[in-house]
């Protein structure tokens, strides 16, 4: 747990300082187009390719010392920092250049958390799973409390130059806590076919989603999750342009809300390393989809600024729960040898929901949702009463309908076996591979008293 604490005090800081650049990009995106869609284009170009990087990077991470690639992951995300700050004070920043560097972001970025992930399950034990994962969604959670007010204050004095300042100082940090420690690696298992020298780059790549896909039950929570990802990608890339259009563009409005949600994300990880989750872990994901959707209903009806806070409070501090939950099953389940493929070909699914929320959240705001919440519009009859009809409207009736079919998502998990059963129907992968050890020995044993 040493080596795992170390590396996540390193991972915290450089959160805070990612966390701060991104706030302060959005809010100048913002300024420069008031449009949802370039915002929401922010995010495509963050996810696209990574789709693309994440067929490779499972093999990279089973094959290659995943301490390295962290750090390689690290550095070429500081890298895209240092560059938008040069384009910025020189003044020549524009629009597709953090298109075109959002996506390098995204495909480093991506290596470096699926080493760190499928690095946890090495260096905590099965008990701890659930804990350590909810630090890791605690790293997350807890910088947009920090983030958002110091990101504020900073943008005021000095434009992005400040931010970036201490966001590239917060990366040299998490590199030195990664130098600082060793990281197990996970001892292939001669015996494990998927590790052939005779497969070729295509069955590696097609190993992972092999494996999701031929076992009924983590396919099963492969859609779950798939479902909540996408409706709640959807209301994340319309929640701050949301409030931004519903406050006349407000800054430090957005900046409470945002904190609001990083407050209740910290409490509800920290909560849960201290109590540990829910026996079966599928609980912990189910429920936390449900109360995660009533939160969002409440922000997307809520008037007031109180009432986005309590409900970005409430929504966010399910997040962990649904998170460390899914996560917790899954290292459990799956071998650490074919974990790089296995999690590589979850996050590729990932990844190409992502693209799809980020493609039509925007156009879908901008260009039906807005135009027919206006007073004449052909939606403003319907729901004019509830959502109003002022700028800001559409995005709001919209982001309500995610957040509905996510708790309808939590809800209907139940109605299946193979997801509520999955932690039941599957072994966890220490006692399948001490059956199969045993197994073979049986069978030596067999096999040395016929002869």
């Amino acid at each position: 747990m040493r080596t795992f604490l170390i590396i996540w005090i390193g991972q915290f800081v450089s959160a805070i300082g990612s966390a701060m650049t991104q706030f302060a990009l959005t809010i100048w995106v913002w300024q420069f187009t008031e449009q949802a869609t370039a915002i929401a284009l922010f995010s495509f170009f963050f996810y696209f390719p990574q789709f693309f990087v994440a067929l490779f990077s499972g093999i990279l991470v089973d094959k290659f010392n995943r301490k390295h690639l962290m750090i390689l992951g690290d550095t070429c995300v500081a890298l895209c920092t240092i560059t938008i700050a040069l384009l910025y004070s020189t003044n020549s920043l524009l629009i597709w250049h953090l298109y075109g560097l959002a996506a390098i972001y995204g495909c480093f970025g991506h290596i470096q958390n699926l080493a760190y992930s499928t690095s946890i399950p090495l260096m905590v034990t099965k008990e701890h799973y659930t804990r350590a994962s909810s630090m890791s969604t605690l790293v997350v959670q807890a910088s947009a409390i920090i983030a958002p007010a110091l990101a504020g204050i900073l943008y005021s004095v000095n434009g992005l130059l400040l931010i970036i300042a201490v966001d590239i100082t917060t990366f040299l940090i998490a590199i030195g806590t990664l130098l600082l420690v060793k990281i197990p690696q996970p001892s292939l298992d001669t015996e494990d076919t998927t590790n052939s020298e005779n497969e070729t780059i295509l069955q590696k790549i097609a190993m992972g989603f092999q494996y999701i896909f031929s076992t009924p039950s983590l396919r099963a929570m492969t859609i779950a999750f798939s479902l909540f990802w996408f409706f709640h990608q959807i209301g994340e890339i319309l929640y701050e342009p949301m409030i931004l259009a519903r406050t006349g563009g407000n800054a430090q409005v957005l900046g409470v809300v945002v904190t609001a949600a990083g407050v209740g994300g910290a409490i509800g990880a920290l909560s849960l390393s201290i109590w540990g989750g829910f026996k079966r872990r599928i609980h912990g994901m189910l429920i936390g989809f449900i109360g995660s959707g009533l939160g969002k209903i409440a922000l997307g009806l809520g008037q007031k600024q109180l009432t986005w806070i309590i409900a970005q409070l409430y929504s966010y501090a399910n997040v962990p729960l649904l998170l460390s939950s899914s996560n917790a099953i899954w290292y459990a389940k799956v071998s650490p040898t074919i974990q790089g493929r296995v999690f590589a070909a979850d996050h590729a699914i990932g990844m190409i929901i992502g693209t799809i929320a980020s493609l039509i959240a925007g156009f879908l705001a901008d260009r039906f949702f807005e135009p027919a919440m206006k007073s004449k519009g052909v939606l403003a009859s319907i729901f004019g009463s509830v959502f109003g009809t002022n700028t800001g409207s559409g995005i709001t009736l919209l982001y309500v309908m995610t957040a509905i079919c996510i708790v309808l998502i939590g809800i209907g998990g139940y109605a299946f076996r193979t997801l509520r059963n999955v932690e039941n129907i599957l072994l966890d992968h220490d006692i399948s591979s001490d059956l199969q050890t045993r197994g073979h020995g049986l069978a030596n044993k067999d096999k040395s008293s016929s002869d």
